[in-house]
């Protein structure tokens, strides 16, 4: 009687652990540590006004909630920051890691044996309508262990794959995150050429309209011609143009890198970093692309999906070797109120199961499996040489663009130069207005190779160090 009731008791107590109730001892203290969060914090600073909405279900449905308030200065450190940090790819490739580490445990918990407990309290009699005799209580429970002495290798095989599918989520957590940091580099050089963009074209029609009114007054003076005043007043119209085609990629560039970054919905930026050589890098080539092959996370990557097969295949053929169990019962019978002590008995065994024909279906996905290796393979290669060509690719426009910018560093101070001496011949007399016209165009054109060789050089800069993925750096 008191057995039953205490195996009653122990029911409940494993049922309200399973379900997740709190369970309170008097007298006991609390073992658990509460969790921290991870820490987060990084040393670069980024306003609370540019973080997005916490709710990432938000739809807004007035236009006040969608209309940009101000736009605000942002360097490329906090878009980094920022990218990392509310990027969405790289939020779902966090999860599915989390899950897999969540797999992993499931398929380390068949190295554990598993223990089922099943009760039952019942209460029978003849009904309502017949009293001749009274009801009877009884209670019903039993214990069964089971624990797999052999799989034939299929609980370790199962086991390793899952362990290689972390490894592979890993490293795709770590490709994203890299993916997302060159993306958030690169259109922030978009932005900063963007932004460059407008302020030349600002400053060619400022120039154009310097121009055109040296024109009119000298036409007004008697000693310039209509044709002069017409060909300035058509520099300054295509100046002008220019000046809107820029202004309207420049938007176009803001919106494109807030997207990436997920910023807030009333926010718009502008590049607050100088355009300047981002640095210098000093290994050769073939330094580079060794070093690309030892870090590159796409092919450790290759090599664990590759032994994910592998495991899928010892599981495969594992179907067709002995399998063995141990199994334990114990069950416990008691009616209440008969005079009859409980009724427990137990019982221990083996049990094994062997497939003795199948129809081949256990090799077959063996061989679908040792196809699978094969392909990871091939796609092992396929990436050793793709991740050398972008080594080779970047390390060559790097070459260039550092001489551009040389070359146009050099052609930028003779272009003011020329501009300067164009617009003292054409006051002197000794000029004419196409001569100043041109030579402004070409100042134009010359800071424009400036900043786009800079730009150029800092995407090829920011693309080898992708491809080159220094894990020591990190």
């Amino acid at each position: 009687m008191n057995f039953s009731l205490f195996f009653v008791h122990f029911t409940w107590i494993t049922v309200a652990l399973a379900l997740g109730i709190p369970i309170l001892f008097p007298n006991a203290a609390s073992a658990a540590t509460p969790l921290k969060p991870q820490n987060s914090s990084s040393s670069v600073q980024v306003p609370d006004y540019l973080n997005p909405s916490p709710n990432p279900l938000q739809f807004p449905t007035k236009p006040e909630e969608v209309r940009i308030q101000r736009t605000v200065p942002i360097t490329l450190a906090q878009a980094l920051e920022l990218a990392k940090r509310n990027n969405r790819d790289l939020q779902v490739a966090i999860l599915q890691l989390e899950r897999s580490r969540s797999a992993l445990r499931e398929s380390q918990a068949a190295l554990f044996p598993t223990l089922d407990i099943n009760s039952s309290l019942t209460n029978s009699g003849n009904g309502f309508t017949n009293n001749s005799s009274q009801g009877r209580t009884s209670f019903n429970g039993s214990v069964q262990l089971n624990y797999d002495l052999s799989t034939s290798g299929n609980r370790l095989a199962a086991i390793r794959a899952a362990e290689e599918q972390l490894r592979v989520d890993q490293f795709n957590v770590e490709s994203q995150s890299l993916t997302i940091g060159l993306n958030a580099t690169t259109q922030y050089y978009d932005l900063q050429q963007a932004d460059e963009q407008v302020r030349i074209n600002r400053s060619a029609v400022e120039n154009a309209q310097a121009s055109l009114r040296d024109t009119l007054a000298r036409e007004q003076a008697g000693v310039g011609t209509r044709f002069d005043v017409l060909q300035a007043q058509v520099n300054l119209a295509n100046a002008q143009q220019d000046l809107t085609n820029a202004i309207s990629q420049q938007q176009i560039a803001r919106r494109q890198l807030a997207t990436l970054l997920s910023l807030s919905q009333s926010v718009d930026i502008r590049a607050a970093d100088p355009v300047q050589l981002a640095g210098l890098w000093q290994p050769t080539l073939e330094a580079t692309i060794v070093q690309a092959f030892q870090n590159r996370p796409e092919l450790q990557q290759q090599l664990a999906q590759r032994n994910i097969y592998e495991q899928q295949r010892r599981q495969a053929l594992s179907q067709l070797g002995p399998q063995i169990s141990l199994v334990g019962n114990y069950n416990v019978q008691d009616r209440y109120n008969d005079g009859v002590p409980l009724n427990d008995r137990y019982s221990v065994g083996l049990n094994g199961n062997l497939t003795l024909f199948d129809a081949g279906a256990a090799r077959a996905r063996a061989a679908q499996s040792r196809a699978d290796i094969g392909i990871a393979e091939s796609q092992f290669g396929s990436q050793r040489d793709l991740i050398r060509f972008d080594v080779e690719q970047y390390y060559s426009q790097l070459q260039s663009n550092l001489n551009n910018v040389e070359t146009s560093s050099v052609a930028l101070n003779q272009a003011r130069e020329a501009v300067n001496l164009a617009r003292l011949r054409f006051q002197a007399g000794v000029g004419t207005q196409t001569e100043v016209i041109d030579a402004e165009n070409d100042l134009t054109r010359a800071e424009g190779n400036r900043v786009a060789a800079i730009l150029d050089y800092n995407r090829a800069l920011a693309n080898l160090q992708r491809s080159v993925t220094s894990r020591g750096s990190r």
